[in-house]
Protein backbone atom coordinates (compact mmCIF):
# COMPACT_ATOMS: atom_id res chain seq x y z
CA UNK A 1 0.00 0.00 0.00
CA UNK A 2 1.30 3.54 -0.97
CA UNK A 3 -0.37 6.34 1.52
CA UNK A 4 -1.29 8.73 -0.54
CA UNK A 5 -2.88 12.18 -0.80
CA UNK A 6 -5.74 12.41 -3.80
CA UNK A 7 -5.68 16.76 -3.77
CA UNK A 8 -7.79 19.24 -6.47
CA UNK A 9 -8.08 22.60 -6.62
CA UNK A 10 -11.11 23.65 -8.31
CA UNK A 11 -13.20 27.35 -9.07
CA UNK A 12 -16.58 27.37 -10.10
CA UNK A 13 -16.53 29.77 -12.63
CA UNK A 14 -19.97 29.69 -14.37
CA UNK A 15 -21.11 27.00 -12.12
CA UNK A 16 -23.85 28.30 -9.48
CA UNK A 17 -22.07 27.88 -5.96
CA UNK A 18 -25.37 26.02 -4.47
CA UNK A 19 -25.13 23.85 -8.12
CA UNK A 20 -21.38 23.34 -7.27
CA UNK A 21 -21.69 22.19 -3.68
CA UNK A 22 -24.78 20.10 -4.44
CA UNK A 23 -22.80 18.15 -7.47
CA UNK A 24 -19.80 17.35 -5.00
CA UNK A 25 -21.80 16.47 -1.56
CA UNK A 26 -24.47 14.44 -3.43
CA UNK A 27 -22.51 13.33 -6.47
CA UNK A 28 -18.72 13.20 -7.16
CA UNK A 29 -17.65 13.29 -3.84
CA UNK A 30 -19.78 10.30 -1.95
CA UNK A 31 -18.90 8.25 -5.11
CA UNK A 32 -15.55 8.42 -4.18
CA UNK A 33 -15.81 7.53 -0.51
CA UNK A 34 -18.11 4.33 -1.43
CA UNK A 35 -14.35 2.85 -2.45
CA UNK A 36 -12.98 1.62 0.71
CA UNK A 37 -8.76 2.34 -0.35
CA UNK A 38 -10.10 6.18 -0.11
CA UNK A 39 -10.19 6.45 3.71
CA UNK A 40 -11.73 9.99 4.15
CA UNK A 41 -12.28 12.81 2.16
CA UNK A 42 -12.42 16.87 3.15
CA UNK A 43 -13.36 20.22 1.36
CA UNK A 44 -11.80 23.77 2.20
CA UNK A 45 -12.86 26.90 0.64
CA UNK A 46 -9.54 29.14 0.31
CA UNK A 47 -9.49 32.27 3.17
CA UNK A 48 -6.05 33.44 1.42
CA UNK A 49 -8.33 35.82 -1.19
CA UNK A 50 -6.15 33.57 -3.67
CA UNK A 51 -8.13 31.16 -6.59
CA UNK A 52 -8.65 28.31 -7.04
CA UNK A 53 -10.67 28.96 -3.75
CA UNK A 54 -12.00 25.65 -3.30
CA UNK A 55 -9.99 22.56 -2.24
CA UNK A 56 -11.14 19.08 -1.49
CA UNK A 57 -8.34 16.39 -0.02
CA UNK A 58 -8.59 12.54 -0.18
CA UNK A 59 -6.94 10.52 2.04
CA UNK A 60 -6.11 7.22 0.04
CA UNK A 61 -4.41 4.22 -1.35
CA UNK A 62 -2.72 5.88 -4.14
CA UNK A 63 -2.92 1.89 -6.09
CA UNK A 64 -7.04 2.22 -6.10
CA UNK A 65 -6.36 5.30 -8.66
CA UNK A 66 -5.29 2.82 -11.15
CA UNK A 67 -7.93 0.11 -10.39
CA UNK A 68 -11.37 -0.82 -12.13
CA UNK A 69 -13.89 0.79 -10.16
CA UNK A 70 -12.13 4.29 -9.83
CA UNK A 71 -11.44 4.44 -13.69
CA UNK A 72 -14.90 3.30 -14.13
CA UNK A 73 -15.90 6.62 -11.83
CA UNK A 74 -14.18 8.58 -14.68
CA UNK A 75 -14.71 6.93 -17.49
CA UNK A 76 -18.35 7.15 -17.18
CA UNK A 77 -19.48 10.51 -16.09
CA UNK A 78 -23.07 11.45 -15.89
CA UNK A 79 -24.49 13.41 -18.71
CA UNK A 80 -24.85 15.95 -15.65
CA UNK A 81 -21.59 15.94 -14.43
CA UNK A 82 -19.57 16.33 -17.66
CA UNK A 83 -21.18 19.32 -18.31
CA UNK A 84 -21.18 20.94 -15.00
CA UNK A 85 -16.78 19.87 -15.34
CA UNK A 86 -16.90 21.53 -18.39
CA UNK A 87 -18.27 24.74 -16.92
CA UNK A 88 -15.98 24.98 -14.45
CA UNK A 89 -12.95 27.61 -14.57
CA UNK A 90 -10.42 25.22 -13.08
CA UNK A 91 -10.27 21.72 -12.17
CA UNK A 92 -6.72 21.32 -10.98
CA UNK A 93 -6.44 17.21 -10.13
CA UNK A 94 -3.02 16.21 -8.19
CA UNK A 95 -2.03 13.09 -6.67
CA UNK A 96 0.90 12.90 -4.12
CA UNK A 97 2.80 10.07 -2.10
CA UNK A 98 3.38 10.52 1.56
CA UNK A 99 6.83 10.53 2.24
CA UNK A 100 7.30 11.91 5.87
CA UNK A 101 4.54 12.00 8.58
CA UNK A 102 5.20 14.51 11.66
CA UNK A 103 3.18 15.43 14.82
CA UNK A 104 -0.65 13.73 15.25
CA UNK A 105 -4.05 14.17 15.25
CA UNK A 106 -3.89 13.12 18.53
CA UNK A 107 -6.93 10.72 18.01
CA UNK A 108 -9.11 13.63 17.09
CA UNK A 109 -11.94 12.11 14.71
CA UNK A 110 -12.81 16.30 14.20
CA UNK A 111 -10.76 18.00 10.65
CA UNK A 112 -8.25 20.28 11.34
CA UNK A 113 -9.92 23.77 10.72
CA UNK A 114 -6.87 25.17 8.67
CA UNK A 115 -4.67 23.44 6.23
CA UNK A 116 -1.58 25.40 4.83
CA UNK A 117 -0.07 24.01 1.52
CA UNK A 118 3.01 24.89 1.02
CA UNK A 119 3.97 23.57 -2.52
CA UNK A 120 8.02 24.17 -3.88
CA UNK A 121 10.92 22.82 -6.76
CA UNK A 122 14.24 23.11 -5.66
CA UNK A 123 17.54 22.59 -7.41
CA UNK A 124 18.81 20.79 -3.95
CA UNK A 125 16.25 18.77 -2.38
CA UNK A 126 18.48 17.12 0.11
CA UNK A 127 19.28 19.99 1.23
CA UNK A 128 15.19 21.21 1.73
CA UNK A 129 14.22 17.27 3.53
CA UNK A 130 16.57 18.21 5.77
CA UNK A 131 15.80 22.25 6.82
CA UNK A 132 11.93 20.45 6.84
CA UNK A 133 13.26 17.30 9.72
CA UNK A 134 16.12 19.10 11.31
CA UNK A 135 14.82 22.57 12.09
CA UNK A 136 11.35 23.81 10.31
CA UNK A 137 9.25 21.15 11.65
CA UNK A 138 9.96 20.91 14.95
CA UNK A 139 10.16 24.33 15.79
CA UNK A 140 6.15 24.55 13.88
CA UNK A 141 5.09 21.22 16.19
CA UNK A 142 6.38 23.49 18.85
CA UNK A 143 3.38 26.07 18.05
CA UNK A 144 0.48 25.81 20.20
CA UNK A 145 -2.30 24.83 17.28
CA UNK A 146 -0.02 23.33 15.19
CA UNK A 147 -1.61 19.48 14.83
CA UNK A 148 0.55 18.04 12.02
CA UNK A 149 2.55 18.14 9.16
CA UNK A 150 3.06 15.60 6.21
CA UNK A 151 5.17 15.92 3.46
CA UNK A 152 4.28 14.84 -0.41
CA UNK A 153 5.63 13.77 -3.39
CA UNK A 154 3.91 14.51 -6.88
CA UNK A 155 2.83 11.54 -8.59
CA UNK A 156 0.53 12.82 -10.79
CA UNK A 157 -0.91 16.43 -12.16
CA UNK A 158 0.65 20.05 -12.77
CA UNK A 159 2.35 21.92 -10.21
CA UNK A 160 5.35 22.11 -7.69
CA UNK A 161 6.80 18.44 -6.63
CA UNK A 162 6.83 18.52 -3.43
CA UNK A 163 4.39 19.58 -1.02
CA UNK A 164 4.13 19.92 2.82
CA UNK A 165 0.82 19.47 4.26
CA UNK A 166 0.34 21.52 7.48
CA UNK A 167 -3.01 20.80 9.60
CA UNK A 168 -3.17 24.17 12.42
CA UNK A 169 -6.03 24.82 14.56
CA UNK A 170 -6.27 28.74 14.21
CA UNK A 171 -4.89 31.19 11.73
CA UNK A 172 -3.66 33.05 14.81
CA UNK A 173 -0.43 30.88 15.49
CA UNK A 174 0.41 33.17 12.05
CA UNK A 175 0.59 36.28 14.04
CA UNK A 176 2.72 34.88 16.72
CA UNK A 177 6.41 35.48 17.62
CA UNK A 178 7.66 32.02 17.66
CA UNK A 179 5.72 31.67 14.01
CA UNK A 180 7.71 34.59 12.56
CA UNK A 181 11.01 33.41 13.48
CA UNK A 182 10.30 30.15 12.54
CA UNK A 183 10.44 31.54 8.79
CA UNK A 184 12.93 33.86 9.28
CA UNK A 185 16.07 31.62 10.43
CA UNK A 186 19.11 31.59 8.64
CA UNK A 187 18.97 28.55 7.69
CA UNK A 188 15.73 28.95 6.03
CA UNK A 189 17.05 31.94 4.22
CA UNK A 190 20.20 29.84 2.85
CA UNK A 191 17.50 26.84 1.70
CA UNK A 192 15.29 28.96 0.20
CA UNK A 193 17.75 30.13 -2.73
CA UNK A 194 17.31 26.25 -4.00
CA UNK A 195 13.88 27.09 -4.20
CA UNK A 196 13.16 27.43 -8.07
CA UNK A 197 8.99 27.56 -7.87
CA UNK A 198 6.66 28.02 -4.55
CA UNK A 199 3.39 27.89 -3.88
CA UNK A 200 1.34 28.46 -0.46
CA UNK A 201 -2.19 28.13 -0.01
CA UNK A 202 -4.43 28.64 3.11
CA UNK A 203 -7.73 26.74 3.24
CA UNK A 204 -10.48 26.88 5.80
CA UNK A 205 -12.77 23.43 6.37
CA UNK A 206 -16.33 23.92 4.14
CA UNK A 207 -17.12 19.93 5.22
CA UNK A 208 -16.42 16.24 5.16
CA UNK A 209 -17.23 14.29 2.37
CA UNK A 210 -19.52 11.38 3.05
CA UNK A 211 -19.81 7.97 1.44
CA UNK A 212 -22.19 4.81 1.48
CA UNK A 213 -19.58 2.22 1.62
CA UNK A 214 -20.09 -0.68 -1.03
Amino acid sequence: MTEGLLYVQSEPGSVPLAEFNDWYDNDHGPARLALPEIRSGYRYRAIDAMTPSWLAWYELDIDVLDGAPYQALRAHRSEKESSLIDRLTTLDRRVYALTEDHGTPGGRSDPPPIVLCVAMNTTDEPALDAWYREEHIPILLSLPGWRRTRRYRAVQGTGQNLLAFHEIDTVAVFDSEAYRAAVTTERRASVMQSVTARSRRLFGYHNTVRGTRR
